[in-house]
């Protein structure tokens, strides 16, 4: 069996000719960096006329051990993908390893390859940090909720009873809420890792930009439909189903959320507080449903393609059986899911790509019609 060594072989067809191909097309990183200047000026500008406080959601920024995992995620996945392809293409023989890792650093990740990964990365963040700073200003923005007819709404969809309560009698409340648990808590890694692992390990850099920027776009109408339909979750505003809820991870990350919502709510300028806590869409499922279609789309490996399936059902699930979300929370998560991908093929020059099963014969073919930015 021959082995590709890549996870994503690169898109075949579908796409415009050289000569017709847009700026973004041409350097799809860009409309990265826009979307995350603007959610940055969009942030800065809303901050000052309210005077609320910008945070750095999860010490991103200010926490060295955070900025380190950062850095050290990203070399170690440098390595690997140089690592294995070095391996491959010398024929898993130790003596030509040293001159074929050489060969490919220096032929694969160029300097410009290098620049423009790590600027979308950086994009990723700006926009992540926007994104939580606009949410956490939702309860000063935007008064009141739509909890009480989302709530009679899940009720009527399931014949009168709650959809968290349904779950906990079918599945339990035992090891299927850690299994569960542990299912939702993994997309806090999955995200970050993800955009890194999009960028290191695809043929193409523009594959990987399409993955981070349809991230990206996922922020952004997230935190639309969190102002259109401001809400805050059934756990919250249920106390007969939050007294029902089974000690687990995901059970202490809700009070300490609900914690900082309060604190913030209470003085936002100095508790030093960002509220998290925001319902109508899912984000959890809208970000795994777009790393599911791009994955699809792209023709992943099949066993990459199942375990995305596997979370995203999982964390489904989740969602509803810890109270977090309604059950129209999490459609609509899979509508913003696949329209964040369409946007950003769009948005990236990826416009018009058609799923492929194709693979190039060798590790540096490239098809007809990839696009050649960052190659």
């Amino acid at each position: 069996m021959r082995f590709t060594p890549t996870l994503f072989p690169s898109p075949a067809g579908g796409a415009p000719s050289a000569s017709r191909r847009s700026v973004f097309a041409r350097a799809p990183y860009l409309s990265g960096m826009l979307l995350a200047a603007a959610m940055l000026a969009v942030t800065l500008l809303i901050a000052g006329l309210t005077r609320l406080p910008i945070r750095d959601p999860d010490s991103v920024v200010a926490y060295r051990g955070r900025v380190f995992i950062i850095v050290t995620s990203i070399v170690v996945f440098l390595l690997l993908d140089v690592v294995v392809r070095a391996a491959v293409q010398s024929g898993w023989r130790p003596g030509r390893m040293r001159a074929e890792v050489a060969q490919v650093w220096r032929t694969r990740w160029t300097r410009r390859r290098l620049a423009i990964g790590l600027a979308t990365i950086l994009s990723f963040y700006a926009t992540y940090i926007a994104y939580r700073n606009l949410k956490s200003f939702l309860p000063i923005l935007r008064e009141g909720n739509f909890d009480g007819a989302l709530l009679d709404l899940d009720r009527a969809l399931l014949g009168g009873n709650d959809p968290a309560a349904l779950l906990h009698s079918i599945l339990g409340t035992g090891v299927a809420s850690h299994v569960l648990s542990s299912a939702y808590l993994l997309y806090l890694s999955f995200v970050p890792l993800s955009v890194v692992g999009a960028l290191a390990w695809t043929r193409k850099v523009a594959t990987g930009i399409w993955y981070v920027t349809a991230v990206n776009f996922n922020w952004v109408l997230g935190l639309l439909s969190y102002y259109l339909v401001p809400s805050l979750g059934p756990v919250f505003v249920d106390p007969p189903l939050a007294d029902q809820m089974p000690a687990t991870a995901v059970w202490n990350l809700q009070q300490i959320l609900l914690v900082d919502r309060v604190r913030f709510i209470d003085d936002p300028m100095g508790s030093g507080a960002i509220q998290s806590i925001a319902g109508f869409a899912s984000l959890h499922v809208s970000v795994l449903f777009s790393a599911v279609l791009i994955a699809y789309l792209l023709g992943a490996r099949r066993a990459l393609q199942i375990a995305l399936w596997a979370l995203l059902g999982l964390t489904v699930i989740a969602t509803i059986y810890f109270g977090w979300h309604y059950v129209v929370d999490d459609v609509a998560g899979l509508i913003i899911g696949g329209l964040s991908v369409y946007l950003a093929g769009v948005a990236t020059g990826w416009r018009g790509l058609r799923r492929s099963r194709a693979r190039p014969s060798s590790p540096n073919a490239v098809p007809p019609g990839a696009p050649a930015a960052g190659g």
